[in-house]
């Protein structure tokens, strides 16, 4: 690699970037040193060194893969309850989430930790009401339906039904900043689209409001669509089958729901939900960085995936 340097003093311009010279007025050496490129620095005769991290490739599976390691082992040991939550494939959203920055995706992780040990996002069960019921009611529908996800599944897409909506059915803002929070905290990289379901124009206020507490990721996969609107319907289309979407969202299935039947599957759904955490639950705390977590036995990875 060529030398860089500005004009010094020195007859000679350096050769040894580890030799100390005499050097009054800065000079730049860039030399590699395997996959990290560092430059030296003289700056009135003291040498300093700039580490320049090399360019990562968010697609290349085997730098992910080493990404994943390197948590791990920032992480360090984790109670069996931390490891029934962070699977690789949580480990690979939680750095997706923070563009595969170990460092902020570690804290990310131990804060998320943190939450369910406080929060107890598998113990919410049907029906619930008030500020903190209604965030507790959408923590609750989450958790149900990333149990119910097959292998391999690790997103979701939402419709959300704003017909009819007014300002007299927005959500208190405080409301709309913590459920913000929840969501891009503790359960990252989960949605992979949003759609909003023929929200009036006075939804726009609200919606400006709002939009200051979701992160650019999260504005990106928000897509308003309209019934009367051919070209936002085909966007929806492409993501939900029109036959199984009901017919007042523009699909042709005819299927009318029924609260009383839904809420039967519900708690039917508690149950079996119960069943799943209280089988491998001890009745041991595990402190964690000062934080005390209900210590959970490891189950298979199938599980495990699902839970985080």
């Amino acid at each position: 690699m060529e030398w860089n340097c500005c004009k010094t003093n020195q007859e000679d311009e350096p050769t040894d970037p580890f030799r100390l010279g005499k050097v009054t007025s800065a000079c730049v050496i860039p030399f590699r040193r395997g996959r990290v490129e560092h430059h030296w620095e003289w700056k009135k005769g003291i040498m300093f060194r700039r580490k320049h991290a090399s360019h990562f490739n968010s697609n290349d599976a085997e730098q992910q893969e080493a990404k994943i390691d390197e948590l791990k082992s920032a992480l360090g040991p984790l109670s069996a309850h931390g490891e029934k939550y962070f699977s690789d494939t949580c480990l690979r959203r939680y750095l997706e989430a923070r563009n595969w920055n170990v460092t902020k995706s570690r804290k990310m992780l131990e804060e998320s930790l943190k939450w369910r040990a406080t929060y107890k996002p598998e113990d919410i069960r049907w029906n619930s009401t008030s500020h903190d019921g209604k965030i507790r009611f959408l923590v609750y529908v989450l958790e149900n339906a990333i149990l119910g996800q097959h292998e391999g599944q690790e997103k979701m897409v939402w419709l959300i039904d704003f017909t009819g909506w007014t300002m007299a059915h927005a959500t208190p803002i405080k409301t709309a900043r913590e459920c913000t929070s929840i969501l891009q905290n503790h359960y990252p990289e989960r949605l992979a689209i949003a759609f909003l379901f023929n929200p009036p124009k006075v939804f726009e206020a609200f919606y400006k409001a709002v939009k200051y507490f979701l992160d650019p990721r999260s504005i990106e996969k928000l897509n308003f669509v309209y019934l009367k609107d051919e070209e936002s319907m085909k966007v929806l289309y492409k993501c939900i089958d029109p036959e199984v979407l009901p017919v007042e969202f523009g699909g042709k299935n005819s299927v009318v729901y029924n609260h009383e039947e839904y809420s039967k599957l519900m708690l039917q759904e508690d149950i079996e939900t119960s069943s799943f955490w209280e089988d491998d639950a001890k009745t041991v705390d595990h402190a964690i960085n000062g934080t005390l977590v209900p210590d959970v036995a490891p189950q298979s990875p199938l599980l495990a995936a699902k839970a985080s």
